[in-house]
This record gives C-alpha cells, structure tokens and sequence, in this order.
C-alpha cells in the first residue's frame, strides 16, 4: 500500500479575478507550514484528499479549470460560511 504524503494547496478567488487561483502548494513539512500559517491567520482549512491530488498537479498561479469550478465553489461556500461564524463569534465576545 501506498503511502500518502501530507499535501496542502492554498487558492484565492477576488472580484477582480477571473477564476481562483493557487497562491502555493507544498508537501510534508511545507504542507504543514502551509497549514500553520492558515491557522496563525484564521483561514478556514477545508480537507478533500481527492481534490488536493488534482489541485497539487497544478502551478502556484494557475488558475482553477472550469470543470471543477463546482468543487471550489463548494469550497469558497465553507470559507464564507466560517469566516460568518467567525465574525458572530468575534461580535458576540465584544472584541
């Protein structure tokens, strides 16, 4: 059986963009500092081991082909919906 590395793969999506794009992509220890400095900023960490194989093929600036355009979405969803919660959570303690 194959052992799988830890794999990490950062994107962004903007307005301005016209699809999202890799910002960096790293495996093992660069994964992990990929996954520290996500948690260091409070970036929501979303996991799909399926999708990082695919997305890890790509270069850091490429930006994200349409067909799988549905995959991100589903994605860019969780980072909205967590960075909601997140605001809540900050209002509701008076930070």
């Amino acid at each position: 059986m194959k052992d799988r590395q830890k794999k990490a793969v950062s994107i962004k999506y903007t307005q301005n963009d016209f699809a999202p794009k890799i910002t960096a992509k790293g495996k093992n220890k660069i994964a992990e500092e990929i996954l520290k400095l996500a948690k260091e900023n409070d970036i929501p960490i979303y996991e799909d081991r399926d999708l990082i194989e695919i997305l890890y093929t790509m270069d850091v600036g490429y930006e994200i082909p349409e067909t799988l355009y549905k995959a991100i979405a589903e994605i860019l969803t969780f980072v909205y919906l967590a960075n909601e919660k997140y605001k809540y959570m900050i209002k509701e303690s008076g930070e």
